[in-house]
C-alpha cells in the first residue's frame, strides 16, 4: 500500500425506492388540476389504460376474458412498510412547459431548478421549497416543517435548507420564496448592483425600519436613520422601485376559482366527509391491448408489460392517493369538529405530527396530502392546511391554538373605539385579561400577518374617514 494511502469505513442510509411506490408518492402531492393534466398525458401514451366511460372494445378473441400477466418485479401496496413516506421524483413538469402565456409559478421555477446544476439532495429540497409557496409566491412552511417533508429519503439540514431556499430566491422573479415582505424587498436589493444610489441605506430601512417606512413618513424616517432627507428620499425612492408582489404576473382570475377535493358535510350531530367525485378518474385496462401482451414477442412484448405495468401502478396509486386524503381529512375534521360550528376562534392546537400518528402514516405523507388541496365546508372552502395550528399555554395552563388567538385579535381590532385604537401593548394586556399571554413583538406579528396596520395608521384611517 503505497504511503499515506488510508482505508476508510463510511456508514450512510439510503433508501430505494420502487418505482410503484414513487409513482404513488409523486400522486399524492399533486393537486387536481395538475393531476388532471398527468392522467391526460398517460392516456395519451399508453394504449392499455382507458376511461371506464369509453365506449366498450371488442372481446380479444382469446375464449378468456380474464388478464393474467406475470411481472417479474411486481411491488404491490400490500407490500408497503407502516407509514410509507418517502419523496419520490416529482413530475417533470419541464418536459412539457411551453411559452404558454398560462404558465404557473411551480412551473416556471421547477424549469429553473432542473437547469440550476443542482445535486440529487438540493433538486430535492429545492421542489419542496417550491412546492410550499402559497398563491402569492412566499414560502409560508418553516424550515423544521420543509426537512420533515423531506424525510425520510432526504435527511437534510436546517443550514443545507437554508442554503437551496437563498438560491431559489434569487431564481426568476427575484424575491420569491421569501418569508415575509421585508425578506422579499432584501433579496431583490441584494439583486441590484451595490453601486445603485442609496443601496445600502435602503437596505438598512428594510431590515430595521420596515415599520416605520410603511407609514410613509419620510421625517421619522430622518429621525430614526441619522440621515440627512435628501439621502432618505433616495433610498425610499429605491425600495419603492421594488416590488412586493414579484409574483403577481403569474396569478389568474381562474386562479381565485378553487375547485374542493373534499367536501364536509353537517350530518345529524356530526360531519360527513366525501371526496369530489372528480377524484376517480374512472380508468381501466384495456383488455384488447392487455391480451395481446401474451401473444406478441420480443420488444413488442417487453413494451405491452411495462405499459400494463404502468396501467396498474397509475390505477392503484389513485387509490391509495383517494383513501390518504379521505383519511387524513376525517383526522383533521375528528379534532376541529368546532371550528365547523363556531368559525375560527374555537379553532384548535393541530400539528401535522398528531394527523400522522392518527391516520398511521408518515408525516411527510400528511403534508404532501394537504398541501394545495382543498375542502369545501359550511364556512367556506379552505385549504386543508388551515386546519393546522400552532399551541399557546394560556395563563391557565391550556392550549390555545394560534389561529384561535389571531380571530381573537381580529375580534378586538374591529370592535374597537374609532379615533382610539389599541396599541399592540394596550392588545397584550387584553389578550392577558381573558388568559392569553403573548409578547407585544408576538401580537405585531400577528397582527401583520392579518393584514391590520399598526395602531396609527388605524387613527389616520379612522380620521379620514369621519
Amino acid at each position: 500500500m503505497k504511503a499515506g494511502a488510508r482505508l476508510q469505513l463510511k456508514l450512510g442510509q439510503k433508501l430505494k425506492l420502487a418505482p410503484q411506490l414513487r409513482q404513488a408518492i409523486s400522486l399524492l402531492q399533486l393537486n387536481r388540476i395538475e393531476l388532471k393534466e398527468h392522467i391526460r398525458e398517460v392516456l395519451e401514451t399508453n394504449p392499455l389504460l382507458e376511461r371506464a366511460d369509453e365506449a366498450d372494445q371488442p372481446e380479444p378473441s382469446d375464449d378468456s376474458s380474464e388478464v393474467e400477466v406475470e411481472f417479474e418485479d411486481d411491488y404491490g401496496f400490500d407490500d408497503l412498510p407502516d407509514g410509507f413516506s418517502v419523496a419520490g421524483d416529482a413530475p417533470r413538469y419541464d418536459e412539457f412547459i411551453s411559452d404558454r402565456a398560462d404558465e404557473s409559478l411551480q412551473q416556471h421555477l421547477l424549469w429553473q431548478a432542473n437547469l440550476s446544476g443542482f445535486n440529487d439532495t438540493d433538486e430535492a429540497i429545492a421542489r419542496a421549497i417550491i412546492y410550499a409557496l402559497d398563491e402569492e409566491g412566499y414560502l409560508k412552511d418553516d424550515l423544521d416543517t420543509l426537512r420533515a417533508s423531506l424525510a425520510p429519503e432526504y435527511l437534510v439540514t436546517r443550514e443545507e435548507i437554508a442554503a437551496v431556499l437563498e438560491r431559489v430566491q434569487h431564481f426568476e422573479p427575484v424575491g420569491v420564496a421569501s418569508r415575509d415582505l421585508g425578506e422579499c424587498l432584501r433579496v431583490q436589493l441584494e439583486a441590484r448592483s451595490a453601486s445603485s444610489p442609496g443601496i445600502g441605506l435602503a437596505m438598512h430601512i428594510v431590515k430595521f425600519h420596515l415599520d416605520v417606512l410603511a407609514q410613509q413618513e419620510i421625517n421619522q424616517l430622518v429621525r430614526a436613520t441619522g440621515f440627512d432627507r435628501a439621502d432618505v428620499q433616495l433610498a425610499v425612492d429605491l425600495i419603492r422601485s421594488l416590488n412586493p408582489h414579484p409574483c403577481s404576473r403569474f396569478r389568474s382570475e381562474d386562479e381565485d376559482y378553487v375547485v374542493p377535493d373534499v367536501y364536509i358535510h353537517p350530518r345529524g350531530d356530526g360531519w360527513r366527509v366525501s371526496l369530489n367525485p372528480d377524484s376517480d378518474p374512472g380508468l381501466r385496462l384495456n383488455k384488447m391491448y392487455a391480451s395481446l401482451v401474451r401473444k406478441s414477442r420480443g420488444e413488442d412484448k417487453k413494451y405491452l408489460k411495462d405499459r400494463l405495468q404502468e396501467a396498474r401502478w397509475l390505477i392503484s396509486g389513485l387509490e391509495m392517493r383517494n383513501q390518504t386524503l379521505l383519511a387524513v381529512t376525517e383526522a383533521i375534521v375528528q379534532r376541529q369538529h368546532r371550528f365547523f360550528h363556531e368559525g375560527e376562534i374555537a379553532m384548535q392546537p393541530l400539528l401535522q405530527r398528531e394527523v400522522s400518528e392518527q391516520v398511521g402514516v408518515h408525516e411527510s405523507t400528511v403534508s404532501r396530502a394537504t398541501t394545495h388541496k382543498y375542502a369545501h365546508t359550511p364556512r367556506g372552502t379552505f385549504e386543508l392546511k388551515h386546519f393546522f395550528s400552532v399551541a399557546i399555554t394560556g395563563l391557565d395552563g391550556q392550549s390555545v391554538a394560534a389561529t384561535a388567538v389571531k380571530a381573537q385579535l381580529r375580534r378586538l381590532i374591529q370592535d374597537e373605539t374609532p379615533g382610539k385604537p389599541y396599541s399592540d401593548q394596550a392588545l397584550v394586556t387584553v389578550l392577558a385579561d381573558r388568559g392569553i399571554k403573548l409578547a407585544r413583538r408576538t401580537v405585531a406579528k400577528y397582527r401583520d400577518q392579518l393584514g391590520i396596520p399598526g395602531s396609527a395608521q388605524r387613527r389616520r384611517m379612522a380620521r379620514l374617514r369621519s
